[in-house]
């Protein structure tokens, strides 16, 4: 059974940094995309950052590049999202998920998701 936790996250002032981490289990296929999306209250959910596994990869959205960072450590199995220069429109539900295909990386979509973790707060105020 996969299993994907989220840890990190919580509450900020704007410009300052955050770090949320996803950790998965009972995922035994070796290549890999994990991604984080986000979602605030009313809007839809949106893709933030991808890592794919057999190439080290990496994916962001426009609003991700230059101040947000994703990583993976040498198990495959925890990946995180190093956030800087945080603004309020950043607070959101962020969500980590994973797929096997490395073209769910490139499209950032959510439908092309097959597991999801349960979610974490992030919370930037001005």
């Amino acid at each position: 059974q996969v299993q994907l936790v989220e840890s990190g996250g919580g509450s900020v002032q704007a410009g300052e940094s955050l770090r949320v981490s996803c950790t998965v289990s009972g995922y035994t296929y070796d290549r890999r995309c994990m991604a984080w999306f986000r979602q605030a209250p009313g809007k839809k959910r949106e893709g933030v950052a991808a890592f794919f596994s057999a190439d080290r990869s990496t994916y962001y959205s426009y609003f991700a590049k230059g101040r947000f960072t994703v990583s993976q450590d040498n198990t495959k199995n925890t990946t995180s999202l190093q956030m800087s220069s945080l603004k309020p429109e950043d607070s959101a539900m962020y969500y980590c998920a994973a797929a096997y295909f490395h073209n769910a990386c490139v499209l950032l979509d959510a439908d092309k998701f097959d597991y999801w973790g349960q979610g974490i707060q992030v919370t930037v105020s001005s």
